[in-house]
């Protein structure tokens, strides 16, 4: 709602009130601009919340009676403030924790901040995101703050740069996971392969080895046959 104020060239308007000058022309079109700005808060707001305001005369009027209804008091602002700048100051990426859900949460405190009319600068803000990343980014980190201006560098700059880092860093990972998974079937594989070899090679080599054993022992048994044949013969003679 406030920048639809400010593109009507409303907002001083509605948070400071208009001036009543002497000059009859000018208090008519700062009538003309209040009334016109009253109308977009009575046509933003739910019936539910209308009642609130409906005695309003003047947008200023209704502004700070939203303000109190939804922000509270200075004195609830306050309280507020505390509370969200110590988050903020606590604030730390989560190990396993993406780069989009972790800025996700910065900018919803930053917004929270801003809208209690804290005056958070970007700086601040990338300066905090830089400390508190995971150990993985550490050289992200160093590049980002020897290459860039961080006092001119924005918190939508910085999420682009760590979100494009998250993708390959990703895919770096994936790849490195289907290598080893690769290698480790080739081993298995090699394994698998050397012991029917081996088995193989042994069912041979032991077949012919006792093929050959029982080939000895019948030449042997037929020889001494003969001879006791012959000697037999010689006695016969």
């Amino acid at each position: 709602m406030k920048t639809l104020f400010k593109s009507q060239d409303l907002w001083d308007l509605v948070e400071n009130g208009y001036p009543y000058p002497d000059e009859e022309a000018r208090l008519k079109e700062n009538t003309k601009k209040d009334s016109k700005a009253l109308f977009f808060i009575q046509q933003a707001v739910h019936e539910s919340i209308f009642s609130k305001i409906a005695a309003a005369t003047t947008a200023k009027e209704a502004w700070t009676t939203l303000k109190t209804a939804f922000q509270g008091s200075s004195k609830v602002i306050t309280v507020k403030l505390q509370s969200l700048r110590r988050d903020f100051e606590t604030l730390h990426m989560k190990n396993g924790e993406s780069v989009q859900d972790f800025l996700s949460r910065v900018a919803a405190i930053v917004n929270q901040m801003r809208s209690y009319g804290e005056d958070i600068l970007d700086q601040t803000v990338v300066a905090k995101v830089l400390r508190s990343l995971t150990p993985k980014f550490d050289h992200v980190v160093a590049a980002i703050e020897e290459s860039k201006d961080l006092s001119t560098y924005s918190f939508d700059e910085l999420m682009g740069s760590l979100q494009s880092h998250e993708v390959r860093l990703s895919r770096t990972e994936d790849k490195n996971e289907e290598k080893a998974f690769y290698t480790k079937g080739e081993t298995s594989d090699q394994k698998n392969g050397g012991r029917e070899a081996t088995g193989r090679g042994r069912g041979r080599g032991g077949a012919h080895g006792r093929g050959g054993r029982g080939r000895g022992r019948g030449d042997a048994q037929g020889d001494q046959r003969q001879s006791t044949e012959k000697s037999r013969n010689k006695s016969n003679i």
